[in-house]
């Protein structure tokens, strides 16, 4: 990228010190929540979307989460000329050898329509009984820096698929998981059901992020 290429991409976001590679709101402000805790410094105006830069996101084409994920940090890295973070996550059930995998957001045919993903996955596993109704969200992580530094790290939350969606919270496929680890409170809940906190703390990109954390705090010179 040339000079006033990283000078227009900078004047987008002037306080910018680390791109999340998602156009997604709602996984910005997820991931913003996970890491603010670890990193209290990290402002809105410090961390923010790819949005802010009016950068495309790229074609996914690997065949795993870790090689989406880099693929997408190493394109905005290289657009901005700042540290990027990107994540590529999805629902892997067992009885359909572990499908939609990297294919999770796109599963009904057009990329990220929730409902019919919900609904198509739900008709191809309708009469699975409940013992093989086990599946996993399962997230890569992945930061990437100017100067080619990489580093990817993977998480994951195992659950079972519920026969209907329940919550409103989350996005994506959360309403019909249940996440085997769950609260000591009350019933268990599916993903979607449980409160920002809570999810974030049993979540497969909620330890994704946690353990790729300390390599963001020494990019930035934390």
């Amino acid at each position: 990228m040339t000079a006033s290429g990283t000078g227009q991409a900078s004047a987008q976001a002037p306080g910018a010190r680390l791109v999340l590679a998602t156009h997604n709101e709602k996984k910005i402000d997820e991931l913003r929540a996970i890491l603010t805790p670890l990193l209290p410094d990290l402002s809105a105006e410090v961390v923010v979307g790819a949005r802010a830069f009016g950068v495309p996101e790229p074609v996914e084409d690997g065949v795993t989460f870790a090689a989406n994920a880099l693929i997408k940090a190493r394109a905005l890295a290289a657009a901005t000329g700042l540290p990027a973070v990107a994540d590529d996550s999805g629902l892997c059930v067992d009885v359909l050898g572990g499908s939609p995998g990297v294919f999770s957001a796109r599963w009904a045919g057009r990329h990220g329509d929730d409902r019919a993903n919900l609904e198509l996955l739900l008709a191809q596993v309708a009469d699975v009984p409940e013992v093989h109704r086990g599946a996993h969200f399962a997230c890569a992580a992945a930061l990437v820096t100017p100067a080619g530094e990489e580093f990817v790290v993977e998480g994951a939350m195992p659950g079972r698929l519920l026969t209907a969606p329940r919550g409103a919270g989350g996005f994506g496929y959360d309403p019909i998981l249940q996440p085997d680890e769950q609260p000591a409170d009350g019933e268990p809940r599916s993903a979607a059901e449980l409160s920002p906190e809570e999810k974030n703390a049993i979540s497969h990109r909620g330890k994704a992020f946690r353990e790729i954390a300390p390599h963001v705090a020494r990019v930035l010179g934390r």
